[in-house]
């Protein structure tokens, strides 16, 4: 293990429940990987590429199966950038609150920018293939309610869009961390998920 990628999806910094549980994921890591170098690329703080007309072009002429020149390649160079270090990765950790039952508006900006054909897919006679394969995945989330129970299930957008999405492009070792209540029943049982998302995420990490 050489390379993890640590996607941070929240802009609350010190004060964020999710990354004070993905502390304690990445010092267990770093402990079963001491010369693993982590990568913390924070969405809310990066220069993200925007999605132009002139690179959506691009993209279609990618899936098109033409090579991009002139134009079309020199606006690719900040998209391929941001592609390349993502795949230079050789293992993720993403944290993302649940926002609005979903993800966090800049981490979709962000996998809207990575999730590119003959990058991260290809489509063939068999239908679309993942081109990032045998790579793990944590994800550790925090939610104000409580989204695992057969009624709330239904309100959790953020964990199978993850999962399809990353397993689209080809991700399908992917271990969630879900702390969950948070607000919504009180500090007390808030403390005790934290307690035992915590612990998920030590035993996860130790087994990457």
């Amino acid at each position: 293990m050489n390379g993890l990628l640590h996607i941070i999806a929240t802009p609350r910094g010190h004060e964020s429940r999710t990354l004070n549980i993905s502390k304690v994921f990445l010092e267990a890591f770093k402990s079963k990987y001491p010369g693993c170098k982590i990568d913390n690329l924070n969405v809310f703080e990066e220069r993200l590429p925007d999605l132009t007309i002139k690179r959506i072009d691009g993209k279609y002429a990618l899936l098109g199966g033409k090579d991009l020149s002139g134009d079309l390649k020199e606006s690719w160079k900040d998209i391929v950038a941001v592609i390349e270090r993502f795949l230079s990765a050789d293992a993720y950790l993403i944290s993302a609150p649940m926002w609005n039952f979903s993800i966090p508006y800049r981490l979709k900006h962000y996998i809207d920018v990575i999730l590119q054909p003959r990058y991260l897919f290809q489509y063939t006679s068999a239908g679309p293939e993942g081109l990032v394969k045998g790579k793990k995945m944590a994800i550790i989330t925090s939610r104000g309610g409580d989204y695992g129970t057969d009624d709330s299930r239904k309100f959790d957008l953020q964990e199978p869009y993850l999962r399809i999405v990353f397993g689209f492009a080809g991700i399908t070792d992917i271990a969630f961390i879900n702390a969950q209540p948070m607000d919504a029943m009180g500090p007390e049982m808030r403390d005790k998920k934290i307690k035992e998302a915590k612990a998920l995420a030590k035993k996860i990490a130790e087994s990457f």
